[in-house]
């Protein structure tokens, strides 16, 4: 195996000098995955006995049969619901004046739902009928994941494999997974009512402001503590609607992008070689393509020593948490309170508009904008044709070429009297290169989805018709009865140079159907 340099952070070996050949995939360690190891210890500790003021009595309880199917909880959520409200009220009683890190009040939390369930099983037990220890650890479970976590929720996203959670009404729930197809699931209440409850409770609980739904703010937008997005809308849409998108890593490299198949080793080396050599680059592609871990392995590359800010609507980049990375001013766009302001505009929110100024000031060698969707796309170019380069964001584009089209018509609908050729001149100095990533869903017949870059194209200057011209520096192939719709290498970039002193080998760019390990294996042709 080459060369390898232990990374600061932890995470795996890294090539040195950059060669990605031959290194392997890994699996990063959740962060969360020490305080998951302490909850499962406790729950499989036997409790000390509880006080019998703890008493939510059985009396309310009907009486719930022995359940048939394993992991399911063994009482009804409204249950859970009582539960919960007892543990918050004696964590509020025993935790007054104490100011304690979000673990430490887990920790503390998590003893108190182990009591209060002890207490309520005795209870159960003489009226209704005994629980074994299964049963009582997935009543604690779904206890603690009431009180600190997504509630019913969380089993969904606790879920291997799942990508996508769509809601649209309490008993219409669809998961999308990687690697199989759709699949409904039960009811995630028992009424929209208490449906919009329980995603308020969430808000509350793990949301970045004091938003919640309501009639007079009937969306919301928010992340969750692991890292997904939630988008929910109510009384807009004939039934309370809610997408969940799962981000399945929060640290990915691009070594882990070569072992899931989305680049081979000589991208691996193209990418890193575009942010040494500080290009400006913009990730393009549909929904869930894999732009954010793309860009996000991209980011872990930039140097230690240099100070970079990111954007994003909420969190989903995380390099501000990364240790050994560079130094990180990370901010996150703020929604309103849904109410209007004299001068018309949305009360309490913050764009990312509004914040780029403020980012602009904080002496930065580099932008990261998680995802370009408005008006940001004007400073975004300007902050990447002023600065030193190296900046880069993620674009909703259906192909590498109308991602110009596309970054254009922001800036025309960005309100500021720009015109068309202003638009793509600016495009043209600010721009280096165009990533493309593509995905083919085959779950539906049998497959998976396959998620990779099918196209890298660069930038060369302003062409025919007042539009920048482009050249495919990486590109599919088809030739002597061989396809390849992944990128393989096409034309020499012109910025070849620049690459060079960054250390990357030009003559890697003569293997013309790449370094892939295997044809790319798909039920149909793609």
């Amino acid at each position: 195996m080459a060369d390898t340099i232990r990374r600061p952070d932890g995470g795996p070996p890294q090539p040195a000098g950059g060669n990605y050949a031959q290194l392997p995939g890994y699996a990063p360690a959740s962060p969360a995955s020490g305080l998951r190891d302490r909850f499962a210890a406790a729950l499989n500790t036997a409790p000390a006995a509880p006080p019998s003021a703890l008493g939510f009595g059985p009396a309310a309880v009907p009486t719930v049969p022995a359940p048939e199917v394993a992991g399911v909880v063994p009482v009804g959520f409204e249950v859970i619901a009582e539960l919960r409200a007892q543990v918050a009220s004696l964590i509020a009683a025993e935790s007054a004046g104490q100011v304690m890190a979000e673990e430490d009040r887990r920790q503390f939390g998590l003893d108190r739902v182990v009591r209060v369930v002890a207490q309520w099983a005795t209870d159960y037990a003489a009226t209704v009928r005994p629980l074994n220890k299964a049963e009582e650890l997935l009543v604690r479970q779904a206890v603690f994941d009431a009180v600190f976590r997504a509630g019913r929720l969380q089993p969904l996203l606790d879920e291997p494999g799942v990508e996508n959670i769509y809601i649209n009404g309490c008993d219409d729930v669809v998961v999308d997974y990687q690697d199989r197809p759709q699949a409904r699931h039960a009811a995630i209440a028992s009424s929209d009512a208490e449906l919009v409850d329980l995603v308020n409770q969430v808000a509350r609980t793990q949301g970045q402001s004091e938003r919640v739904l309501t009639p007079s703010t009937p969306n919301l937008n928010m992340r969750l503590a692991d890292g997904s997005r939630l988008a929910a809308s109510y009384l807009v849409t004939p039934r309370p609607t809610i997408v969940i998108r799962k981000h399945r890593l929060q640290q990915s490299h691009l070594s882990d992008l070569v072992a899931w198949g989305t680049i081979d080793t000589l991208l691996a080396q193209f990418l890193l070689a575009l942010v040494r050599a500080r290009k400006n680059v913009i990730l393009v592609g549909s929904q869930a393509v894999g732009k954010t871990s793309l860009l996000r392995a991209m980011a872990r590359e930039i140097p230690p020593s240099e100070r970079i800010g990111t954007l994003e609507s909420e969190y989903e980049l995380w390099l501000h948490k990364l240790e050994g990375g560079p130094q990180v001013s990370a901010y996150e766009a703020r929604e309103s309170n849904g109410e209007r302001g004299p001068d018309g505009r949305m009360s309490g929110e913050i764009t990312l508009s509004d914040l780029f100024p403020q980012l602009l000031r904080m002496s930065l060698r580099r932008v990261i904008v998680g995802e370009v969707r408005s008006r940001e796309v004007v400073p975004m170019l300007h902050a990447m044709n002023e600065g030193e380069g190296g900046s880069m964001c993620t674009l909703h584009a259906r192909s590498a070429r109308s991602a110009i089209d596309r970054i254009v018509t922001l800036c025309m609908e960005a309100g500021i009297n720009m015109t068309t050729n202003l638009a793509y001149r600016l495009v043209a100095e600010a721009v280096d290169m165009i990533v493309y990533i593509r995905l083919v869903d085959e779950t539906g017949i049998g497959g998976m989805k396959h998620r990779f870059v099918s196209q890298i194209v660069e930038i060369v200057g302003m062409g025919e018709g007042q539009r920048p011209a482009i050249q495919s520096v990486f590109g599919p192939r088809e030739s002597a009865g061989r396809r390849e719709p992944r990128a393989v290498p096409d034309t020499m970039p012109l910025c070849i140079a620049d690459l060079e002193r960054a250390g990357f080998d030009r003559t890697l760019l003569q293997h013309a159907w790449g370094t892939w390990a295997e044809p790319l294996r798909t039920v149909m042709p793609v």
